[in-house]
């Protein structure tokens, strides 16, 4: 099934107003298409992040589903045991992560590759606003090369660490990207996804106006923006064949770039620097398309 605008109007959504996030937050915009996707018969595992603020404080939350806050670390652990006690009691329910890059990348990568190996019944899914917003901008192993953050102040040195990619190592059943940027690319990444028995990774690419440095209004813009670029291409692995979603028309990696303050620091020549490793990626992405699999 492929989810229309008229569908998306239709279905019942998780979330409800009162938050507590942000003017423009991404990662709401993308919980908004996500729940609305997954349905009411959904469990959301939460560790730390800006997501367990944005969901209010306790006694109150903006989210109606059953949601379980849990540990930085402890994220995919957890939904995997979640996920064995609805089984031992013969319910089917959507046994989602919600996790940003922090508890992902870094700090949930060990119960996270766990949960991949024992092929887990879940759906992990990383939000990432590329740096560790809720404790105040530090770099992530998400965060762009050159990107500002407030531990990288002349801009970060290294790559991101490739997440979907390392998932798909772990030969699970789906891998895939996303952007708010692409919404019925999103959502219908995510139908597909809760219909596949086995562990799912879904990497949402989540514009943070505050840590990014961009007006609020422009979230879907620049979420749109990295994927014309190619700087965010979108794609998925579906038993171990790859596919790529969306191929935009190229734009320059400037509009992408320029649009936001956290790559203040960047210079032209920086800027085709990271175009030349832009292009290599999406031609890799073009090469892996074309083999019988991936791993």
């Amino acid at each position: 099934m492929t989810i229309t605008i008229h569908d998306l109007r239709k279905l019942p959504g998780s979330y409800m107003p009162g938050s507590a996030a942000c003017p423009g937050c991404g990662a709401t915009l993308a919980f908004r298409l996500v729940s609305r996707a997954l349905g009411p018969n959904t469990v959301y595992i939460v560790p730390a992040c800006c997501f367990s603020v944005i969901q209010a404080p306790y006694p109150k939350s903006a989210i109606s589903a059953p949601l379980y806050n849990i540990a930085f670390a402890a994220a995919a652990a957890t939904a995997s045991g979640v996920y064995r006690a609805y089984k031992t009691v013969n319910k089917d329910v959507n046994v989602v992560v919600w996790a940003g890059d922090g508890g992902t990348v870094d700090i949930g990568i060990q119960a996270l590759s766990g949960a991949a190996e024992r092929k887990e019944d879940i759906i992990y899914v990383c939000y990432d606003n590329e740096a560790y917003m809720n404790t105040g901008i530090q770099r992530s192993g998400a965060t762009p090369l050159k990107a500002w953050t407030k531990t990288t102040p002349a801009g970060k040195r290294e790559m991101p660490k490739d997440m979907p990619m390392i998932l798909a190592a772990h030969r699970v059943p789906y891998v895939a990207t996303a952007s708010v940027g692409y919404p019925f690319d999103l959502v219908n990444k995510f139908e597909k996804a809760k219909n596949i028995r086995g562990f799912k990774y879904i990497h949402i690419l989540s514009p943070c106006p505050p840590g990014w440095d961009f007006p609020v209004e422009k979230t879907a813009e620049v979420g749109k923006l990295a994927v014309d670029t190619y700087f965010w291409p979108l794609y998925e692995i579906e038993d171990g064949k790859l596919r790529i979603t969306v191929k935009p028309r190229k734009r320059p990696l400037k509009e992408f770039i320029r649009l936001q303050g956290r790559f203040r620091t960047i210079t032209d020549e920086e800027i085709d620097e990271l175009e030349k490793i832009v292009m290599e990626k999406w031609q890799f992405l073009e090469h892996l398309e074309k083999s019988e699999r991936v791993f």
